[in-house]
Formats: C-alpha cells, structure tokens, sequence
C-alpha cells in the first residue's frame, strides 16, 4: 500500500492550510482509493501558525479584547499548545494588516501594542514559553507600542508620557524609556520568534524601506519612518537591555520583521529566532511522519523564488530530501523562471493549478477543486511511470 504524506501551507486567500490537505487528498484517492494518506498542514509563522500548532498539539484556543493597529478594539486569538505550558501568538491577530482597510493604511499611526496585550494574556494563563508568529503585520512602530503593553513609559523631551499606542511616525517625540513595575524587566518566559523574515531594522533593506510601501507609506513617509527606528534603537541601547547594544540591534538579521517588531522582541523580552517552518515541523512531527513515506505533497499559493527563501514548502523538501522521501510542490501559480530553481532545491515536481488562462477571482474561488484535479493528474501520471517502470 502507498503511503503519501500531505504537507501543504495554506493557499493564501483561498484555501486554509487543513483545507488544502483535504483537497490533495481528494485528488490521491481519485486514483489510489486505499492510500494510506497521512495528513500534516503546515505554516511559516506567518497566518496559519496559530491554530496550525494548537491542532498538531492538541492545545486550545483563546481569544481576548486588544487594541488594534488603529486604536480600535479588536477580538483576537491566542493559543496554548498541549504542553499547557507553551503560548502561540500570532501577531497578525492583533496588529495585522488585515485588520486595516486599503484606504487607511498608515504605518505612522499603526501599532503593536495589541500584541503586547496578547502576550500579557498569555502569561497570566502560566505560559512559561512563546512563540511568537511576525507575519502579516500591519505596523512599524519598532515595537514601541508592545513595549507599552508591557509596562514601558515612553516620556517626551518635557517628561511627559505619550498615549499608549504610539505608532512609528510618533518615534522621534520619544526622549526616554523608563520601566516602572514593568513585565520587561521582570521577563522570565522564553520567547521564541518564528520568521523567515531576514532584513535587519533599518536601511535601504530595512523595515521601512522593503515593507512600508505594502503598509501604506509613500516615500517620504519611508524615510520618515526610517529615520524614527534608527532613533528609537539609540534609546533602546541607551536603556542598558540585553541584547540591545545598537549595531547589532539595528543589523542583525530578523530585526526589520514585522515593522521593526523583531528588534523590539529581541531587545525588550531576549526573543531567540527561528524559521517558523522549523517550528512547525517539530511540533507536527512530521520528520516520525515521513518515514517509511513513498511521497510527500506540499505547496502554496504561488510557488517562485521566494519560496526558496525558507518557506514551508522549502523546509517540507529538505526534511524529505534528508530521509529520501521524493516530494512534488503544487501551488496555485509557479513562476516561469522558478521551475528549474524548484528542481535544483530537491523538488522531484513543480506544478501550477491552471493550465490556461484563468481570471484570477474565479481561480481563487474554485481553488479547492483545482487543486485536487491538479493532484488526480500528478497521481496518474506516477501510475503510468509506475507500470512503465515494472515494464523495463
């Protein structure tokens, strides 16, 4: 008997990542009916993290009132994974870019302090260790506004403290941190920082300058901004924090995800980094998974050169590479110049869901059932390569 074992990450705005495993699998039985099919969503640390995570485990979900990327309640989730010791968060719940709507997206204005809220919540229910999801966020506040969640006063040149929620455009009226009864200083959880994001905080590859076009910032408003997190790391390595000597807290890799929140996690609470796909693939087990496997299925919904740049479909193929388990990548488009680069990392397979031309509405919305066709015929032709194969 066959066994595949079914990876994908979600195809995002169409399919969650649970849903795209159950339509690859649709597709395995329509010609394997009796294949053992072992079923392992996936996530990178962006969206799906979460509730990718509380599933593998077996944890819960919780959910709790924050304040959003504008100031404006919101309800967000948080999950504590089996261990009943182990939070994840998702960033995204609470100061996500998909909380803001096209026409008011800021970054001068939006912030993170709904996410210090999270990790507030999070503790008071004995979570001794984070995990922290920066994808998708909406913001480039360094992490000021967590930091605020958290206890931090930021006080302006007269002494005074700045309303809580200070987005990034607000950076440059801080003067001092002070952290009177704070849970910074008083930090004992273990936070860990999933990411495939590698920009450092500021620069030409910073922040500001890569992400705050997507956020909504023109160019002034990125210089502007650029300006602001380089000033707001000063104050921090003035604070005297761990892991907050400004050279490094401006250029180490990691520190411009999430509009600066890497460096605000990095310096406020001691965050250690790792790829999220990493995390994921502990936590689901999908190393026990895949032994013993004849084929891996993975994908997203657009395979191209970034992709390679750590993704989950890239971290599924070099655990399957490492145990000799072939892998075919399927996604809902694949760029023309990545098909060769998919090979070259280990990929036995690359393959798009359309094959003609498609508006791309309708595309998204019969996602599902093009990805299992697109499935049936991978599965088909492994059939005949098969019997070809006991032929020679």
């Amino acid at each position: 008997m066959i066994t595949i074992v079914v990876a994908p990450d979600k195809f995002k705005g169409s399919l969650t990542a649970e849903e795209a495993a159950n339509a690859i699998e649709h597709g395995i039985r329509q010609v394997w009916p009796r294949a053992r099919v072992v079923k392992a969503p996936m996530a990178d640390g962006g969206e799906g993290t979460l509730r990718t995570l509380v599933r593998a485990t077996n944890g819960r979900i919780f959910h709790q009132r924050v304040m959003g990327p504008l100031g404006e309640p919101v309800r967000a989730a948080f999950g504590v994974l089996g261990d009943g010791e182990t939070a994840v968060i998702e960033m995204a719940e609470a100061s996500g870019y998909k909380l803001v709507l096209a026409a008011q997206r800021n970054p001068l204005v939006t912030t993170t302090y709904g996410t210090g809220e999270l990790i507030m919540a999070a503790r008071r229910r004995g979570c001794r260790r984070l995990i922290v999801g920066i994808g998708g966020s909406a913001t480039n506040d360094g992490g000021a506004g967590m930091a605020q969640a958290l206890g931090a006063r930021l006080l302006d040149a007269r002494g005074h403290e700045l309303p809580r929620g200070i987005g990034g455009g607000a950076l440059n009226r801080v003067a001092k941190i002070e952290f009177p009864k704070s849970e910074i200083r008083n930090q004992k959880s273990e936070i860990l920082v999933a990411s495939d994001v590698r920009n450092p905080l500021i620069g030409p590859r910073g922040a500001s300058a890569v992400f705050g076009p997507q956020k909504g910032a023109t160019p002034a408003m990125v210089k502007h901004l650029d300006a602001n997190l380089r000033h707001w790391a000063k104050l921090i390595a003035e604070c005297g924090m761990r892991n907050a000597e400004y050279r490094s807290l401006t250029t180490f890799p990691g520190g411009g995800a999430a509009g600066g929140l890497g460096a605000g996690l990095r310096a406020f609470l001691g965050a250690r980094f790792r790829p999220g796909v990493e995390i994921v693939i502990e936590h689901a087990r999908l190393a026990e998974k895949l032994r013993g496997a004849d084929l891996v299925i993975t994908g997203e919904g657009r395979l191209d050169c970034s992709t390679l740049d750590g993704k989950a479909p890239l971290g599924v193929a070099r655990l399957a590479r490492r145990l000799g388990v072939p892998v075919i990548a399927i996604g809902g488009s694949l760029a023309l110049d990545a098909e060769a680069a998919f090979r070259q990392a280990g990929f036995a397979a690359a393959l798009p869901l359309m094959t003609g031309p498609m508006p791309l509405e309708e595309a998204m919305r019969r996602a599902g059932d093009l990805l299992t066709l697109t499935t049936t015929r991978a599965m088909q032709l492994m059939r005949i390569g098969a019997l070809v194969q006991s032929k020679l």
